[in-house]
C-alpha cells in the first residue's frame, strides 16, 4: 500500500478527517474527534498506528512480524504496521476497517447514526 492508497482508505471512512496536530509531516486520521489512524506519510518505509482489540493486538503481533505494539501509544490496544509489502492489501484494509469500527461503536448512538454505520456492515 502507498503513502496515497492509505490517505485514500482512511478517508473514504464515513466522516473521516486528516489534521496534522504533531507537525506537517504526521497525519491523524480521525471520526466525531477521536483517532483512529495515525502515520508518517513520508517515513520509510511508511507505517500506520491502528487500534485494535487487545487480544487480536497479541495474536497479529505474534504472527506478523510486520506488526508490532503501538509505537508512542498504549501498547495494549494499539498496532503499529510496517506496511512493506509482506502483509496483504486486503488485511491492512480490514485493519483500517476494524480501528475504525473500534471508535465509531462507542460514539453516542445518534452520531453512529449520522454517519450511518452499523455494527453487521
Amino acid at each position: 500500500m502507498t503513502k496515497g492508497q492509505l490517505r485514500k482508505a482512511c478517508l473514504a471512512f464515513a466522516g473521516a478527517t486528516e489534521e496534522r496536530p504533531f507537525g506537517p509531516q504526521t497525519s491523524v486520521y480521525k471520526v466525531a474527534g477521536k483517532i483512529f489512524a495515525i502515520t508518517r506519510l513520508q517515513a520509510r518505509p511508511l507505517e500506520v498506528s491502528l487500534k485494535c482489540e487487545p487480544p487480536l493486538a497479541e495474536q497479529l503481533r505474534d504472527a506478523y512480524p510486520a506488526i508490532a505494539p503501538g509505537y508512542h501509544l498504549n501498547k495494549r490496544h494499539w498496532n503499529t504496521v510496517t506496511l512493506d509489502g509482506s502483509l496483504p492489501e486486503r488485511m491492512v484494509q480490514e485493519m483500517l476497517e476494524d480501528s475504525y469500527d473500534l471508535i465509531v461503536s462507542a460514539l453516542p448512538r445518534a452520531r453512529r447514526e449520522e454517519l450511518g454505520w452499523a455494527p453487521d456492515r
